[in-house]
């Protein structure tokens, strides 16, 4: 069994509203281990024998039925997850203004150069993510990375409370 943390795109926020729940009940019917959720912005603790992939678009899937919309949802081990947090590019800055973005794949290398509206705003490539210091706070930043599109961001705090909790889940 592996432990896995799911990211969910875009959900309770600008009406996309799904209850964690709901998230739970879904995810026992997809047949995961031990479902658990952490705080309202989709994000879903869990363990499994099936491969980050099968997961990724079996929750998608459930989702989309419950929800009649697509939601992107990003899929990390545990050990991702901390090596998610130990890789954090700004680790002197407080966690609520550093995020970390969630993609499917590697960001390509120009993600940076091709980002637009760029204030005070900091950014690194990770492995399959993209963080981004927000000195003046994301909620007044115009930052738009078109890398960034399809992916999920989660401040240091969360990430690193995920990290966590997902080494209770196996």
């Amino acid at each position: 069994m592996t432990a896995y943390v799911a990211l969910l795109r875009a959900v309770n926020v600008g009406g996309r509203q799904l209850k964690m729940i709901d998230l739970k009940d879904i995810a026992e019917e997809q047949g995961l281990e031990s479902p658990r959720t952490y705080i309202a912005s989709g994000n879903l603790l869990f363990a499994s024998s099936k491969s980050e992939g099968a997961v990724k678009s079996a929750l998608e899937a459930a989702i989309e039925k419950h929800m009649g919309k697509d939601v992107g949802v990003m899929v990390r081990t545990a050990a991702e997850m901390r090596a998610v947090v130990e890789a954090n590019a700004f680790p002197e800055e407080p966690g609520n203004r550093v995020v970390a973005i969630f993609l499917d794949e590697k960001p390509p290398k120009d993600a940076i150069e091709n980002a637009k509206n760029i204030a005070d705003e900091r950014m690194a490539l990770g492995t399959r993510e993209i963080y981004v210091h927000y000195p003046s706070g994301q909620g007044q930043s115009k930052l738009k990375i078109p890398a960034a599109a399809r992916g999920t961001a989660r401040n240091l705090n969360t990430v690193g409370k995920l990290a966590e909790l997902a080494k209770e889940v196996a």
